[in-house]
Formats: C-alpha cells, sequence, structure tokens
C-alpha cells in the first residue's frame, strides 16, 4: 500500500484547517470540553478527507487527462481503493459525530451524502454545484454549535450566513473566470448559462447579504468595537464584488482580481469572528 498516496488523496492540509474551524462554533455555542472538541475535529478531519477522496474517484478520467499525478491515474491509490478508503472515512467521522450529539449525527450523515451527490453528479449542475461548496463550508460552524443543542445551532446561524453567503458569489465568480477552460472541459456553469456580468450581478447581491448579517445586532458580541473590526472586513467583501460588477468577459473577471480579493475580505472576517469568539 502507498502510504503518500493515500495521505495525498485525502488533501490532509484542507482536511485539518476544517476540522480546526469546527473550533470557532464551538466556542459560539460557549462549549469548552476537550474531549468533545477532540471527537469534533476528527468527525470534520474524516469526512472532509473522504470526500476528497470520493472526488478523486468520480474524477479519475479526466485527472488521467490533466492532472496525470494525483493518486489515482498515478498508480498510488486504486480505484477500489479509493472508493474502500472513502467508505471507511465518513463511517469514521460519522461514528465521532455519534458520540458527541444527535445533531451533530445528523449534520455528519447529511453532509457526507451531499459530498458524494456532489463528486457524482451536482459539481457538472448549474449554480448547484456552487450552492453546496459553500454549504458545506458553513455547515462546519453549525456542526460546531450542534454540541450546544438548538440554541448553538442558532446562535451560529448568522455566522454560516457570513460564510455561505460570500463563498457562494465568490465561487460563481470563479466560474465566471474559466468559462473557456469549462466549456472546453464539457462543464455548464451559471455564467455559460446567463453570462459573466449577470453572474457578477448575482454575487454583489449574495456578498452583500453577508455584509448586512455582520452587521446586524445578532452576534453576541455586538458593539462599537465589533463593528469596526467587522467593517474593515466588509470594506473588503464590497470592494471585490464592486470590481466585479463592470466586468463583461472571463478575461474582465480575472483582471479584476475579484476572487482573490473576496477571498482576502471572507479570511479577515473569519479573523474578526474567531477573535471576538475568543475573548467572548
Amino acid at each position: 500500500m502507498n502510504v503518500r498516496g493515500y495521505l495525498q488523496i485525502i488533501r490532509p492540509v484542507n482536511a485539518l484547517v476544517a476540522g480546526i474551524a469546527v473550533l470557532l462554533g464551538v466556542l459560539v455555542a460557549g462549549v469548552a470540553m476537550i474531549p468533545i472538541l477532540l471527537l469534533l475535529i476528527v468527525a470534520v478531519f474524516c469526512i472532509t478527507g473522504a470526500g476528497n477522496a470520493v472526488n478523486d474517484y468520480y474524477d479519475r478520467e479526466i485527472d488521467a487527462i490533466n492532472r496525470p499525478d494525483r493518486p489515482i491515474p498515478s498508480g498510488a491509490v486504486s480505484v477500489r481503493g479509493a472508493a474502500v478508503y472513502s467508505a471507511v472515512l465518513f463511517v469514521f467521522g460519522i461514528a465521532c459525530a455519534a458520540f458527541v450529539h444527535p445533531f451533530c449525527f445528523v449534520i455528519a450523515c447529511f453532509n457526507a451524502f451531499l459530498l458524494v451527490v456532489y463528486a457524482a453528479w451536482l459539481k457538472r449542475v448549474p449554480l448547484a454545484g456552487n450552492v453546496v461548496v459553500s454549504y458545506l463550508a458553513g455547515s462546519i460552524f453549525l456542526f460546531g454549535g450542534a454540541v450546544a443543542g438548538l440554541p448553538g445551532l442558532l446562535v451560529n446561524l448568522p455566522l454560516a450566513g457570513i460564510v455561505f453567503l460570500p463563498m457562494t458569489a465568490r465561487e460563481i465568480l470563479k466560474d465566471a473566470e474559466d468559462i473557456e477552460g469549462d466549456r472546453e472541459g464539457g462543464a455548464r456553469t451559471l455564467p455559460m448559462v446567463i453570462g459573466v456580468l449577470n453572474s457578477c450581478r448575482i454575487a454583489a447581491v449574495l456578498a452583500a447579504g453577508a455584509v448586512l448579517i455582520s452587521l446586524l445586532p445578532i452576534m453576541p458580541w455586538w458593539g462599537g468595537w465589533y463593528l469596526g473590526m467587522i467593517a474593515f472586513a466588509d470594506g473588503i467583501i464590497l470592494y471585490a464584488v464592486i470590481s466585479a460588477l463592470r466586468c463583461t468577459t472571463s478575461a474582465d473577471v480575472r483582471d479584476s482580481g475579484a476572487t482573490s480579493m473576496l477571498k482576502n475580505g471572507m479570511f479577515a472576517a473569519l479573523g474578526v469572528l474567531l477573535f471576538w469568539a475568543l475573548i467572548g
């Protein structure tokens, strides 16, 4: 067995970052039990890693052409091995979630189902794939909040929305950047259906929605200092999507740097939220 190949296929760095991100949801929910935190991190790591392996399983023919260095086309991981490996990771991750809280178990099962459906089908459906990816990112915080039951879920809903909306916007802008390559690869994305400008307008509305949520007095730490800090991140997000509103072609979107700026704004916003969760 090629250990390096099996490690590479789960994208361990991405999976670990997702696992650590769940802590923000836990902090917002006001839970501080170390054994539970460790189980949550392991659960998110395993389910995220399994999703990455499933994605490579379904993309193996495309990767054989575009990314022959990846574990399956390079022969480091067999097709059957990838399927079994992802199944084991899914089961172990869901089992960890079941030991934490029934809500965590339900979210883990639903997300595992979505990851498989996304890899097999939804990633090729206009907008649906974007929404699934963004939901999965936002649901990490719901998963952390679910440790405290329904109250923990509810208090984390704004946080999930702040992640979901701009991430969907960024996914749409990324598709707008990649129209030519996606068309050659046989994909059908939202910008290919409704055009670049209309897609940028939708992205702007979504990002503005996230900014609005971040300013509403629904955060546990809402106040002058919080508003001053989050306004900086919101400014980056708004500047990014305003830049995209002038774009009518894929080249325009790439030249605007909107996707990179939006990513920076999202990280800045998460940094502010993490800061207030830690001191709150």
